[in-house]
């Protein structure tokens, strides 16, 4: 920059501190300016954490409440297991029983068929005496 010549120290000095509290002056609006933004902008930042601490609790409730229910439902179909297989256990018992059963009545009736023709042969040796 160029200086001017008539221009005397003292006027100099004048000028550049005057200049320099102009800076000053700026420099103090921008940063009032800043921290009234501050401000703001940390109330609108402890909003938003606030929401979400609370999505986090409500997440963290749902979460628990499910895990509850999934525990109760696993424990009904548990125990419903269990009882369709002690059912399927006693119909198999019942099912072996019956098969025992009927294969009794069969060897029954095989004895008393062979019996019988055992007798008829006996009896028709004797008629031939």
């Amino acid at each position: 920059m160029a200086r001017r010549d008539d221009s005397k120290y003292s006027t100099r000095l004048e000028d550049s501190a005057k200049a320099r509290a102009e800076m000053l002056a700026k420099a103090k609006a921008r940063a009032e300016a800043a921290k009234e933004g501050a401000d703001e902008r940390n109330k609108e930042r402890l909003a938003i954490a606030a929401a979400r601490d609370e999505r986090l609790k409500l997440r963290a409730e749902e979460k628990r409440l499910a895990a509850i229910e999934e525990e109760k439902n696993r424990a009904a179909n548990e125990a419903a297991r269990k009882k369709a297989e002690e059912e399927e256990k006693i119909a198999a018992a019942k099912a072996a029983e019956e098969a025992e059963a009927k294969k009794a009545a069969d060897e029954i009736a095989q004895k008393a068929a062979r019996d019988a023709k055992y007798a008829a042969r006996k009896e028709r040796g004797k008629k031939k005496r």
